[in-house]
């Protein structure tokens, strides 16, 4: 039986954290067992909206594609590949930029988040077009499902309408990708704000050390109306017990803690220091992998050489069929151009 195929991917802006695992990185280690999957680390959307710095992307990139390791996502089963390796996608994005109006692509939601986000009064037209380079992303390995949360289903809008609009031109050729939603949740930072962030330092990233991530748990926020160990604390909104319900194995422990913190019965130095003992006991395999991976030269330019290639020939072929539908496939056998 066909499996369906299936890609997602980050933009290379550093280490991943914990936030990353339980938003995405769990779910894409299930994905595997089912679907035919493609990763990839897209650094040409990361060019939209950051410029400086580029010195950092190589570095980036190793480290995602180590925290990939890290948490089982495996090369053997799944393609893990660099956007920029792969030069069909831009020239397919072009294409794909003569199906969309100006005014479609001001539509999309997040360009005026992102805008409001990051203080951009114009945008470029690289961001402006960063939608349409997106549904190359996915059609040109065809893929048919992205993984997205609620809040991110618009974004994949203007995928299917690109593949309809070329189907309806020049006959089925694209499929129109689906959505997977899933209930994507949000781990908030260990400052109490609601999101773990690099940009906000707030984060316990996956490859943090054994005493970096007690050091972390030790300042983390907790409930600000409890002043001391004897008064009733809350749990519900608690960052501490929201990362003891993610992330501890014990769940008699978890339950206890609750009970005894609402009636005043534990102190906050407690119920940290078991927190770390838990997020440092699920993290010591993911440091393991992630030591194995380093200690084998060349691993990651293996991997990244390896799922690019397959990614460069999957891409090829939808850009020669695409070609060919449009008529565009003009003087290939003359001019020796392969279609593969």
């Amino acid at each position: 039986m066909t499996r369906g195929r299936l890609l997602t991917g980050d933009r290379p802006t550093g280490r991943l954290h914990l936030g990353h695992y339980v938003g995405t990185l769990a779910n894409r280690v299930r994905l595997q067992e089912e679907y035919d999957c493609f990763f990839f680390l897209a650094d040409y959307h990361l060019l939209t909206t950051r410029l400086d710095r580029l010195d950092e992307i190589e570095g980036n990139v190793r480290e995602v594609v180590l925290d990939y390791l890290s948490v089982g996502i495996d090369p053997q089963r799944s393609t893990i590949f660099l956007q920029s390796q792969v030069p069909q996608i831009p020239e397919i994005a072009l294409i794909f930029s003569m199906l969309v109006t100006v005014p479609r692509a001001q539509r999309v939601p997040t360009l005026k988040e992102v805008m409001r986000d990051l203080d951009i009064a114009q945008p470029s037209v690289g961001l402006l077009a960063y939608p349409i380079l997106q549904a190359a992303d996915i059609l040109s390995v065809r893929a048919e499902i992205v993984p997205v949360g609620k809040d991110q289903a618009s974004h994949l809008e203007v995928s299917r309408e690109i593949a309809r609009r070329f189907n309806d031109l020049y006959g089925e050729t694209l499929p129109e990708p689906q959505t997977l939603i899933g209930e994507v949740p949000t781990l908030p930072g260990i400052d109490g704000k609601a999101k773990m962030s690099k940009s906000l330092d707030n984060a316990i990233y996956l490859s943090d050390a054994e005493q970096d991530v007690t050091a972390k748990v030790m300042r983390m926020y907790t409930d600000p109306t409890r002043i001391h160990p004897t008064d009733p604390g809350h749990v519900e909104g608690n960052p501490v017990f929201i990362y003891h319900d993610a992330f501890n194995a014990d769940a008699a422990e978890v339950a206890d803690l609750k009970d005894r913190y609402r009636k005043g019965q534990v102190g906050d130095v407690e119920v940290k220091r078991r927190l770390a003992k838990a997020l440092n006991a699920f993290l010591e395999p993911l440091r393991q992998r992630r030591q194995q991976a380093v200690a084998q030269p060349g691993v990651v330019e293996e991997i990244i050489a390896a799922g690019s290639a397959r990614a460069r020939t999957e891409a090829a072929q939808t850009l020669a069929l695409m070609k060919e539908r449009m008529r565009m496939d003009y003087f290939r056998a003359g001019l020796g151009i392969s279609t593969g």
